[in-house]
């Protein structure tokens, strides 16, 4: 799977370094109950609990800020120590007196940096406690500095990864990356035969398109942006002539939507290319997805073979209609025995197992011949012409472009 950063998870040096501190709280105050909270201006969520009583204060329970016994500390409402709270009515009130019928009490501020409430420190007890002053606050005080430190580097994370979100989501709404098209030939007529079709984010971002969707995928959001270029792809197989050409992450293939969504696509005109780079733990699943699809007219292509063993191991497993070599192993390939000899190779399993061999990165005329020379059907490359216009592929495939038989 592609790598996720939840901006919720905390690393476990920090979760470790925090449980310390609430443990250290719990002796300070002589109370059997100590968390972290997060107060967002609406909801308090305990985030991080050290305690002797785990079924009544659960890590992830939420309330509604105003109706806490923090919230109304912070106000000035109450003491930052409540030794008995049933001295206080005001406190009494409020649920946490009734379930889980807290008796004391204490709360202290965690400030970030820039003077923001992060949320609070607190300890908490279901029994009167005869020790718990004032005083002990400082204390706590100095505890939630310590708190505010190490949460600190997770709240400017978690800040980032929303704006982050919020950008692919907007581009999402809007219908996903531009696409652009590059011909994909026959070696054996020069003639255009498809085309693969290639993302385009917006230029003031300065990322390349894989470094994109795996930022995407970090933050939750890489399927729906895939799905959106997809789409975009397959309008453009609609009106094309020829095969178009499209690239998909595993994890979008296993996603819910799939099925239905490629069988409203026109699968006789579309090859799906199983990106290289992210691994695939279920093959089985995978199969079962694709297998339904492939049976109606959808051809699978896996992507930068040659380049390393997951590759390899894709073909292996998938028995793909369509061995995409990757550029690495195409460049120089005519002056180069032993690039020759596995592309030559991997032709030879091709053919073995009905593949057709589709060479990425061909930039020269000599490549170009070596590859037909070896047993390669079609090529790509800035040889037959570079990424463009979706447009060029409506016209019919009488373009100029250099032909390998005739050269």
């Amino acid at each position: 799977m592609p790598l996720r950063n939840d901006p919720s998870r905390v690393p476990e040096d920090v979760a470790a370094q925090l449980s310390q501190l609430l443990h250290r709280a719990r002796a300070v105050m002589e109370m059997p109950v100590a968390f972290i909270t997060r107060m967002d201006g609406t909801t308090q969520t305990l985030e991080h609990v050290d305690s002797a009583l785990p079924l009544l204060f659960g890590e992830g329970h939420r309330a509604p800020q105003a109706d806490t016994l923090c919230q109304h500390i912070l106000d000035g409402d109450l003491p930052r120590v409540i030794p008995d709270l049933t001295e206080h009515p005001q406190a009494m009130a409020l649920p946490s007196a009734r379930m889980p019928r807290i008796r004391s009490y204490a709360s202290v501020p965690i400030e970030l940096s820039d003077g923001t409430v992060y949320g609070t420190l607190c300890t908490a007890s279901l029994r009167r406690s005869s020790t718990a002053q004032d005083r002990d606050a400082d204390l706590l005080n100095v505890l939630a500095q310590t708190a505010a430190v190490l949460v600190e580097p997770l709240v400017a994370g978690r800040s980032l990864q929303a704006r982050v979100r919020a950008r692919y989501a907007e581009l999402i709404a809007g219908g996903g990356p531009a696409i652009v098209a590059q011909p994909i030939v026959s070696l054996g007529t020069g003639e255009r035969v498809g085309a693969e079709t290639l993302s385009r984010f917006p230029a003031e971002w300065d990322m390349t398109p894989d470094r994109c969707f795996r930022e995407a995928f970090g933050v939750g959001i890489g399927e729906d942006l895939e799905f959106a270029t997809l789409a975009r792809c397959g309008l453009v197989a609609r009106r094309a002539v020829g095969y178009v050409s499209m690239n998909v992450c595993p994890d979008t293939v296993l996603d819910p939507r799939f099925p239905a969504f490629m069988a409203s696509q026109p699968l006789t005109r579309i090859v799906l290319e199983l990106s290289e780079g992210y691994p695939v733990e279920n093959y089985d699943a995978l199969l079962a997805v694709l297998r339904p699809l492939r049976e109606e007219g959808l051809r699978l292509a896996i992507d930068d073979v040659g380049a390393g063993f997951s590759s390899l191991r894709h073909v292996i497993r998938m028995a793909p209609d369509v061995i995409k070599l990757d550029r690495e192993v195409v460049t120089g390939l005519d002056t180069d025995p032993v690039a020759r000899s596995l592309v030559s190779s991997l032709c030879a399993f091709a053919g073995t197992a009905g593949a057709t061999v589709v060479a990425e990165g061909v930039e020269t005329e000599a490549e170009a011949h070596a590859l037909a020379s070896v047993g390669a059907h079609l090529a790509q490359g800035w040889f037959f012409g570079r990424p463009g216009p979706v447009e060029l592929l409506y016209a019919t495939p009488a373009e100029q472009q250099p032909s390998v038989a005739s050269a």
